[in-house]
């Protein structure tokens, strides 16, 4: 149908995994239209799990788009992975939606994917709004489940309709309140969510003291409804059940009349600049505007090519335009333009504000970038997500020879689909790291070199990310002296160091006094201390959280050279963390351990012989997942470990913390297994 942005409703499905996000994604296509079937998991037909490797494994691994009218609106749906190790899809979808509705299971209740992606969620301003599916299944103790919602979220989460017999169907608590449900009379939940609703707007709030209930007109309890949804006041729970679609129709009713469409959520975070002169701006939901649009999906296609999915905030994209990617000089024509229906493409002429469109074949487009049609939007952002730091690395290599640009082109595509994979060459060991978010992330993307781009890899466990850092002050000083006939070279240093706090990196400091040191010499003094910092002094990791002030020196008219003040800064900085305590610190990450709840003593025993810090643990039927702080070295091979103690039950995710120092008798290990490879005279 032909829509406005006031009839776009777009809304994410997160959530723990197996709450059945990806069933209810298709019972909404089906309920509006867009699907004359639902698909199942089971045979492998949803929209949303295309990939040959999700039907395998019968979980989503990445985010899929499709849409549906119903009513009188247009509803973007994105259906997204729940198992943490896929976090980069699920949390870039955040970047595309007014809503997020989070999917519970009523058979295993709250999960940590669950109170996960509440916190994101409501960190990104976004409206929330929960889903309560598997209402029909036998022994879902919903009562409890709503009582335990509302516990750990708060007052206010409060239901806009409940299930009755038995989860064949629900009966509504805002727009008719009558008759009775499952969990008793609809009456007493209506009255809450009234109270709930009128409290963040005066005007309503004084008719409704005045005249009751009859005095609330519907458009001005829609405003104060979805000023609750946009203030986080309000966090509906509505019943569903995808498997038999009881909920379903009653869900895009509601969708149509309360849930927030793009001109009316919270302002999307951009701001214009950088650093210090970066300033917040709006995007205004304007049709007639310069296009701003944010690119927050790339699929390399191997029928279209690099096909970039955004959604558009300001202005109006149509087929034939020029745009600019970010800051660029050169516009590309919008040739093609495409709404999104899994893994099919439909060609559409234009996308105006709030709707989610894609673009194919354009090699400048990456994750995150903007889009626009005037250099009035230059250096335009939308504020980054938290995406989660991708911590567990395996160095790789290709198994044939001469694959070695296949590989590194096949690597560069996956990164750029996923803002938590990241590829680094390690220079001191000529190795190739790729980095995710656990075991798991890094073999399925392993499997998709293989089946996708034809590469076969072995794979091996990298270097640890270890880093140097000194514990006091202390001063430097070296004076470099060279005479083999001619001119000379000549430079004296003199430095002191301190220590920053944890994560404070590097500063230089030029306290140079009386022009001991010339100015155009400084840049070779940081230049000597910055080759310290990378390679390392005690053990060959690189040093950080130091600051450096360089406050005296000497120099020659003829002799001094900037090579002889690289050298000198070089050796005093070393000279200075030789006297300030130096120390190794290895990388802390937060690690989620979930398994079968008989196994938790050998879990936490485990981990205790790791150097884990154990800080809590979560239960829900049969189930524990236990929260712990480790030394990322101590868990190489712990899938392999978790697997045998679970039987494959057990999976983990990591999640970068903090560095502290190793303790001593590692980081002896370490100072006496360095072995520079370049000794300096």
């Amino acid at each position: 149908m032909p829509y406005s942005t006031a009839q776009i409703r777009n809304v994410a499905l997160a959530g723990h995994p197996g709450a059945g996000k990806t069933t209810l994604f298709e019972a909404l296509l089906h309920a509006g239209g867009a699907l004359q079937t639902a698909g199942t998991i089971e045979r492998g037909t949803t929209v949303s799990d295309h990939d040959p490797m999700e039907k395998d494994r019968g979980h989503s691994m990445d985010n899929a788009i499709a849409s549906t009218d119903h009513g009188g609106i247009h509803v973007n749906l994105i259906d997204t992975p729940g198992y943490p190790d896929f976090r980069g899809p699920t949390l870039s979808a955040l970047a595309a939606v007014e809503t997020v509705a989070i999917v519970v299971d009523a058979d295993t209740g709250i999960g940590y994917g669950t109170r996960r992606m509440m916190e994101h969620a409501k960190t990104r301003n976004l409206c929330r709004v929960i889903l309560v599916n598997k209402i029909d299944h036998p022994g879902a103790k919903l009562g409890v489940l709503l009582d335990n919602l509302r516990e750990t979220f708060g007052a206010e989460v409060l239901p806009l309709n409940l299930p009755a017999e038995g989860g064949k169907s629900v009966v509504d608590c805002f727009w008719k309140p009558t008759g009775d449900s499952n969990l008793g009379p609809v009456a007493a939940w209506h009255q809450k969510i009234i109270d709930q609703v009128v409290e963040v707007n005066e005007t309503v709030m004084d008719r409704y003291l005045d005249q009751g209930e009859s005095g609330l007109q519907g458009e001005e309890l829609h405003d104060a409804f979805e000023q609750c949804l946009r203030e986080g006041h309000l966090v509906p729970v509505c019943f569903v059940s995808a498997r038999s679609g009881a909920g379903v129709r009653e869900l895009l009713d509601i969708a149509e009349k309360l849930f927030p469409h793009p001109g009316e959520a919270n302002p999307p975070p951009f701001v214009k600049g950088s650093g210090d002169n970066a300033a917040p701006i709006e995007a205004k939901p304007d049709p007639d505007a310069h296009v701003i649009a944010d690119v927050f999906k790339i699929v390399n296609d191997p029928f279209v090519g690099k096909l970039g999915i955004f959604r558009v905030y300001q202005g109006t994209v149509r087929k034939d335009t020029q745009l600019f990617v970010d800051d660029g000089r050169k516009p590309f024509k919008v040739a093609h333009l495409y709404k999104i229906k899994g893994k099919d493409h439909v060609e559409i002429d234009e996308a105006i504000p709030g709707d989610i469109a894609a673009v194919a074949k354009i090699e400048d487009l990456h994750f995150d970038a903007v889009l626009h049609d005037s250099h009035d939007e230059d250096e335009i952002r939308l504020a980054p997500l938290a995406f989660p730091k991708p911590m567990f690395g395996l160095a790789i290599e290709a198994t044939r020879k001469g694959q070695e640009q296949k590989l590194s082109t096949a690597l560069h595509r996956l990164a750029e689909e996923d803002p938590c994979f990241r590829v680094e060459h390690e220079s001191e060991t000529n190795e190739t790291v790729i980095r995710g978010l656990s075991d798991l992330h890094l073999r399925v993307n392993l499997d998709r070199l293989k089946e996708r781009h034809g590469v076969e890899v072995a794979s091996r466990p990298p270097r640890i990310a270890y880093r140097e850092t000194i514990g006091t002050a202390a001063e430097g000083h070296h004076r470099h002296k060279k005479q083999t006939g001619g001119a000379g070279q000549f430079g004296e240093v003199f430095l002191r160091i301190e220590p920053l706090p944890r994560g404070g990196g590097f500063e230089f400091v030029d306290a140079v006094k009386g022009g001991t040191i010339p100015g155009q010499f400084l840049p070779a003094v940081e230049k000597g201390v910055r080759q310290v910092l990378q390679g390392g002094a005690l053990a060959g990791y690189p040093v950080q959280d130091v600051r450096v002030t360089v406050y005296d020196g000497k120099y020659h008219a003829v002799d001094s050279k900037e090579i002889a003040f690289v050298a000198a800064g070089k050796k005093a900085f070393l000279d200075a963390i030789g006297k300030a305590r130096p120390q190794v610190l290895e990388p802390i990450v937060d690690l989620e351990v979930s398994a079968p709840e008989a196994q938790v003593g050998d879990i936490t025993g485990g981990l205790s012989s790791k150097r884990a810090r154990i800080n809590g643990t979560d239960a829900a039927r049969g189930e524990i997942v236990v929260k712990a702080q480790v030394p990322l070295s101590e868990l190489e091979g712990y899938a392999a470990e978790l697997k045998s103690v679970t039987a494959g039950k057990g999976r983990y995710s990591l999640d970068f913390s903090h560095y502290e120092p190793v303790p001593t008798n590692v980081q002896q290990r370490l100072v006496e297994a360095y072995k520079p490879k370049h000794e300096e005279d």
